[in-house]
Formats: structure tokens, C-alpha cells, sequence
């Protein structure tokens, strides 16, 4: 059953990663794709499903100008804009003393101005054709608080809080808005951070009620629910997919009881 026929979806971050698979997702359920990323990729088309309709621009979200050209150009080409999803997105951070204002702009631009400027580049087809569903990837970290993310905590904490208000606000003209907030998902974002601090990466597997860290597909997975007509009743929502890992904190009692 392909669940997005006949959509149009934009994808920002859609090189690698979560946005990568996201893009492959719904292309497979019959969405014309355009994704956007900071870097190249001359394979994306192909990795995507080999639909010619499909493509990838060159973007750095934080240019709100460059964003509503290619939003402007998918209305010329398509005529309306179904889906927006913001995958693009920087790791980085620290504590407050340890932190400078340059690294704070970079985080809180990319990940909470760029995902504001994305939506305000499609906010006004959308509200023109009385429908539209964006989904804004945030994290856990905009949950619950995590040593020196300060950062990175506080963009996606804010995207949390946006996504929400967009669906308040354009709820009535039929558009939806949610967040998902991914755990640690096995990405390029997340191999360079545990790159840098191998000796946390068994300390954190070991909260993921799971056992393993997630993989892009199980977040394109929640995409393509809050994409399509399933998630029809729902908005306002910030979708937790975590492998369980803000469920509560462990401290050894399953082991000992012989539950793993």
C-alpha cells in the first residue's frame, strides 16, 4: 500500500542519516521527494528510488532566503507541498563556562532558527491548500536535560515547544504539525560524538531499556506514521522513539534478577 501517493515531501538534513532514510521511506510509499543538505550527494537520486521527479538541492537551512526558493520552486513544479520534515541538525555543545557564543549561535541556528525557517517556507502553500503535515526531528535531549548539552539541549528543547505552537496556531486550517524525539540512533551525527568519548558509549547503551541503539529506518518508521493519513487525529504530539531510554533510570535489579 503506498500511504503517500501523489504527496509532495521536503526533506531537510536528507544526505545521510535520519533525513536519508526518511527520504527513502517515503519515496517508497509513492512520495515525490526533494531533499535538501549542506553537502552533495551524487548518488542521493539513486539511493532514493531512481524517480527522476526526485532531488537533492544544496542548502544551509540558516539561509531563509535560499529556503523559500526551493519552496517556491516545488509550488511552480507541483503545485502544493505536502510534508515538510527537518532532519537537518548539528551535535555539539558543552557546559556553559566551557562554551563560547560562536558554538552556541552555530547549534541554535542550525537546529532551532533552520527548522522555524523551514516551516516558514512552506507555512503559507500550506495554509493556501488547507492541509499539510510537517514533522520536526528533535531529540530526547529536548526532554529530559543531559550532561554539558546545554546547546543542544536547549535548540531541541525549543523545537519541541515551536512544533506545538504551529500545530495551535495552523491546527484549524488543517495542519498538522508533531516532533519526534529520537534517542541514540546509529547516524554519522552520532558516530562523531561517540567518536570523541568512546568510554560513555557502553554507559549509555546500558540505559536503552533495549538493549542496542536505534537504527534511521525505526525513525523514518514514526516519519511515515505522522507523514500519512493514520496520524490524521493527532498533532501537537512529540513522538518519543528511544529503545525505551527515558522510560526511567537502571540500576542493576534486572541483572540480578536474571530478566537479560
Amino acid at each position: 500500500m503506498a500511504r503517500l501517493q501523489n504527496k509532495v515531501a521536503l526533506i531537510t538534513g536528507a544526505a545521510s542519516g535520519i533525513g536519508l532514510a526518511c527520504a527513502q521511506r517515503y519515496a517508497s510509499e509513492g512520495a515525490v521527494v526533494i531533499g535538501t543538505d549542506i553537502q552533495d550527494r551524487e548518488d542521493w537520486c539513486s539511493l532514493v528510488g531512481g524517480d527522476p521527479e526526485n532531488a537533492l538541492y544544496k542548502l544551509d537551512v540558516t539561509d531563509g532566503a535560499a529556503q523559500k526558493a526551493i519552496a517556491d520552486d516545488l509550488i511552480t513544479r507541483f503545485g502544493r507541498i505536502d510534508i515538510l520534515l527537518t532532519a537537518a541538525g548539528v551535535g555539539a555543545g558543552g557546559p556553559i563556562n566551557m562554551l563560547d557564543e560562536d558554538a552556541w549561535d552555530k547549534v541554535v541556528d542550525i537546529n532551532l532558527k533552520g527548522t522555524f525557517l523551514s516551516i516558514k517556507a512552506v507555512i503559507d502553500q500550506m495554509m493556501a491548500q488547507r492541509s499539510g503535515s510537517i514533522i520536526t526531528i528533535a531529540s530526547v535531549e529536548g526532554i529530559n536535560g543531559t550532561e554539558g548539552g546545554s546547546a543542544y539541549n536547549a535548540s531541541k528543547g525549543g523545537v519541541v515547544l515551536l512544533s506545538k505552537n504551529v500545530a495551535i496556531d495552523y491546527g484549524r486550517l488543517g495542519i498538522r504539525c508533531n516532533a519526534i524525539c529520537p534517542g541514540f540512533i546509529e547516524t554519522p551525527m552520532l558516530e562523531s560524538v561517540m567518536d570523541a568519548m568512546p568510554e560513555f558509549r557502553a554507559d549509555i547503551g546500558k540505559q536503552v531499556k533495549l538493549g542496542r541503539f536505534g537504527r534511521p529506518g525505526e525513525i523514518a518508521s514514526a516519519a511515515l506514521f505522522l507523514a500519512s493519513e493514520d496520524s490524521s487525529y493527532v498533532t501537537g504530539h512529540s513522538l518519543v522513539v528511544d529503545g525505551g531510554y527515558t522510560a526511567g533510570h537502571s540500576h542493576g535489579i534486572v541483572e540480578m534478577l536474571g530478566l537479560v
